[in-house]
């Protein structure tokens, strides 16, 4: 078994936005990133993705919509909805994700 302080974790990542694996279940991968106030550019997946909030706050555009995901919710994207960060977002951030086909 191994216990992963979330916030150090992403404390201890060399920049922003910049994700790490911290393990998989499943398919799916589990990665911790610190989040700062710069915007990022729209994307979109072929699956759904999960985005929780650990501490702060996220601020994002989802299919044209701001919603902002406080400390303790998630946040499921569904597959194939353009999202993107908006200015703002901080603390730290934990993304489940599976392989895109």
């Amino acid at each position: 078994m191994q216990v992963i302080d979330l916030v150090e974790a992403a404390a201890r990542l060399p920049r922003a936005w910049s994700s790490r694996l911290l393990g998989e279940v499943g398919a799916a991968g589990l990665k911790v990133l610190r989040m700062d106030a710069l915007p990022l550019a729209e994307e979109t997946h072929a699956v759904t993705e999960a985005l929780l909030v650990v501490e702060g706050c996220l601020e994002l555009t989802v299919a044209g919509r701001p919603v902002t995901v406080r400390a303790g919710e998630l946040a499921l994207v569904p597959a194939g909805s353009p999202h993107a960060v908006r200015p703002g977002s901080r603390g730290t951030l934990v993304i489940v994700e599976v392989p895109e086909p």
